[in-house]
């Protein structure tokens, strides 16, 4: 992942909205945005996590889930270019959704994401 510095002008600073962290804005590895969308400028809010081997990125819309395109827009913005992310669908028993319209990118740290064959992608 990115050094979460580097987007630091979408970074949530507000205190208000930064009350379940005790004020805390997070760092290069961690902290919440917000994101306006390239198709309809409606905000995209983003956490992001580097911990215990992964990074996590959480990525809403208020009214939707996020598209395609703004999947791949954020991917580019926290990822660098060679890195690969992937979604996961888990079993139904281990599936939380504390949001209805959040998706998720995850990168482990010391294991490479298998791929299909080029010409599959």
């Amino acid at each position: 992942m990115r050094d979460l510095r580097e987007l630091d002008r979408y970074r949530v600073t507000d205190p208000a909205a930064l009350t379940f962290t005790g004020g805390w804005a997070g760092d290069g590895r961690c902290g919440a945005f917000t994101i306006p969308s390239p198709l309809d400028q409606g905000m995209i809010v983003v956490q992001a996590s580097n911990d215990e081997g992964w990074d996590h990125v959480s990525v809403s819309r208020k009214k939707r889930v996020p598209n395609w395109y703004e999947m791949k827009f954020i991917h580019k913005l926290f990822f660098r270019d060679n890195e690969v992310a992937m979604q996961l669908h888990v079993p139904d028993k281990d599936h939380i959704n504390i949001h209805p319209h959040v998706l998720h990118l995850w990168r482990p740290h010391h294991d490479p994401i298998p791929l299909p064959p080029q010409i599959f992608v």
